[in-house]
This record gives C-alpha cells, structure tokens and sequence, in this order.
C-alpha cells in the first residue's frame, strides 16, 4: 500500500510537518498517546495548548478525546542543538534543481540532535522553497555536493538515477601516502559489524558489493608530509562504501572517527579535525529535461585542521 501523502502544511523556521499514526489503543486523550509514543518530546500538553499539533486540514487538533485511525502533525523543535559553524554554498540552482556545497558536520536533513543545523533546513529558509527534498545523502562529516529537487513531481525520477547507479560522483579524500599500481579498482563485500560496532563496516568473503576506482593524484608535502590526495570514483552505493574501503586497503581516510577505530559519539562534535573526504563533482542524464548535468565544487583543498 502507498504512502499516504502529506498534506500541503506551512514550514515553520524551515521546517516540514512531521506525521504520526494514530492506531487503536488504550489512550484517553491525544496528549497521552504522544507521551507514549514519543517519549523524548517532554511538552506535549504545552503544544497542543499553543495549536502545534495539528490534522490534515491544518486545524489544531486541541486535547479532545483520542480519535484512532488518524494523522496528527507536529514540527520537530529542540530545547537545545549543536550549532555548526561552517556555512553552506548554492553552487547551481533553475527550476528544476538546486546543488549546494554542504560544509563538514552538517547534516543533510533533520534527525536526532540536529534540526536547525541541517541542509535541508538552511536551505529551505534561505530560498523559501518548501518542496526541496536531497535526491542523495552524504554523510554528516563528509563534505561536496548534495544535488536537490526543486519539485516534488520530478522528486521519484531524480531519485531513481542512484537507484539504477547512473549518476557519475568523484571524491577526493587525504589519506596516508602508497606505492603504487595507480588507479586500481577496489572491489570488497561490506557488512555491517555486530554488536556495539555496528556503526562499521567490514570486509568479509562472498561476491563484491561495493566497487570504487580509486587514482593517486597527488603527493603532499610540508605540514602534511607522508600523506597523499586521492580521487575516488564509487560505482556503487554501499554505506561508508569509501571510509572502508581505502581503511582495507590500509589507508584510513584522515580524520575518520569510524575506521580504523570507531570512537566515542561526542556531542557536541570536535570541529578541529575533519574528515578529509569531499564529494568534489557529480554527472548524469538529466531524467526530466533530457539534457546532460555536470556540477563541480572547485579546486581540491584540504580541509582546516
């Protein structure tokens, strides 16, 4: 069964309407079941008092009694976020799409601690588009493009370029200095650890998942003696598919908190040592209006550090 689609709710601080079911159940008034079902938001009476909670039309849903079977809506706020520093850049936009060169630390879209401190959210306030949607992520620490849809009926077939793996992306990434053959294919199957390292990645034997080419471009010198500039070009899209595999092949991308060592979750984050991994240029067909895209961030640089 679809997805029932949202409904055309305002933004508020650049913000979209979050949704939640309401089953069948036990609760007394629409306050109790949010309680429940979202613990870690302590105010709801405080929201639903204010009109923050609303239905489909728009219309404050109040502290009547429960009605199962339906959608309440709500904009997700925090008490307190970290703050990012490091400001976003529109590198491209037309009516159809917008890129945008994401700092390092900023998340893509809004979840756990982050809201405000997003891509999606600065950029929606900045433009005051409030259908704009990342048909791709990158990671929070990772830097480079983020290619977004303008519209949300284009939305599915910008998406399924990643899906059928017709999108050309080239990183860059600062890692320990190796001897060559240069360029090589690397080709590994990547699982998830179990347990407490579940957040990494690891090599195990089967048929490859992930396969990136990967170029010695560069040798650095002065500060940054012994270490090199990589060029990466994945053809899959497996998750941390390049902090792994160049961690395999014994060149831990620097700065990466992940691999070698996954350490501590620290929030807010260190800021003084990025990952040294940036999405630096993307390629493809464009699905709607038929013409060939190619966006670039600029030179290479190394992040500061």
């Amino acid at each position: 069964m679809a997805r029932p689609l949202k409904p055309a709710l305002p933004l508020r601080e650049g913000v979209g309407a979050s949704a939640v079911f309401c089953p069948p159940g036990p609760w007394r008034h629409l306050a109790d079941f949010l309680a429940e079902r979202l613990p870690r938001v302590a105010d709801w009476p405080a929201r639903i008092a204010r009109g923050d909670v609303v239905d489909e039309a728009g219309q404050p849903l109040g502290d009547a009694p429960y009605r199962p079977n339906c959608r309440a809506f709500y904009w997700r706020e925090l008490d307190v976020e970290p703050e990012i520093p490091f400001a976003e850049r529109i590198v491209f936009q037309d009516r159809h799409l917008l890129v945008a060169d994401k700092p390092h630390f900023l998340p893509v879209t809004p979840g756990g601690a982050y809201v405000q401190q997003t891509l999606l959210t600065r950029l929606r306030r900045a433009t005051g588009l409030p259908h704009l949607s990342p048909i791709h992520r990158l990671d929070r620490e990772t830097a480079g493009l983020v290619v977004f849809s303008v519209r949300p009926d284009e939305r599915a077939a910008y998406q399924n370029l990643f899906r059928d793996r017709v999108v050309e992306k080239v990183y860059e990434a600062v890692a320990p200095a190796a001897d060559g053959p240069w360029p090589r294919v690397l080709r590994h199957r990547l699982v998830e650890r179990p347990g407490d390292a579940f957040m990494q990645m690891q090599v195990v034997d089967g048929e490859p998942n992930a396969e990136t080419w990967v170029d010695r471009v560069e040798l650095l010198g002065g500060a940054h003696q012994g270490l090199a500039r990589y060029e990466l070009r994945p053809r899959t899209g497996v998750k941390h598919q390049l902090r792994a595999q160049m961690n395999a092949l014994g060149l831990p991308i620097v700065g990466d908190r992940i691999y070698p060592v996954l350490q501590p979750h620290e929030n807010p984050p260190r800021l003084d040592a990025p990952l040294q991994l940036v999405a630096r240029a993307i390629a493809f067909l464009d699905p709607v209006t038929g013409r060939p895209r190619h966006f670039e961030r600029g030179a290479p640089t190394i992040a500061p550090s």
